[in-house]
């Protein structure tokens, strides 16, 4: 497991969601990629780039633009970097009846608006970066 140790923490779901958007907001990542709820905890860890989201159930939601529908875990960790969320663990979107974890989350730095999800089965998708901005 990564050290949290030296990292930024927020406790409780408001000041928790505000770091956790800044994050997205900072590493240019669409604010509405982490539909969180009832937000425990949030961390980062700055020289790492480590980030983690505890929070009091599992949340699923459906990104209704591109019919996906997403499963955050009660505990969300990953390696934030500009444009990226590598080593993703807790995120699980449905393709047929299965459930494959997503292991990373990309944005081409082109102009092309595409955003690519990455799974350890092999799997990766690509969809328009809009269909995950805050509000959908």
């Amino acid at each position: 497991m990564a050290s949290k140790e030296g990292g930024i923490v927020r406790k409780g779901h408001e000041e928790g969601l505000k770091m956790a958007n800044s994050l997205l907001e900072e590493f240019m990542l669409p604010l509405g990629l982490l539909p969180l709820a009832d937000v425990v905890e949030v961390g980062f860890v700055k020289e790492t780039g480590y980030m983690w989201i505890v929070q009091k159930k599992k949340v699923e939601h459906q990104f209704k633009k591109i019919s996906k529908q997403v499963s955050y875990d009660t505990e969300i960790t990953g390696y934030v970097e500009k444009r990226r969320i590598k080593k993703l663990k807790g995120v699980k979107a449905k393709e047929l009846m299965l459930w494959p974890p997503v292991n990373e989350i990309s944005i081409d730095d082109s102009a092309s608006g595409k955003i690519q999800f990455k799974s350890l089965a092999g799997i990766t998708k690509v969809f328009p970066v809009d269909a995950f901005a805050a509000g959908q």
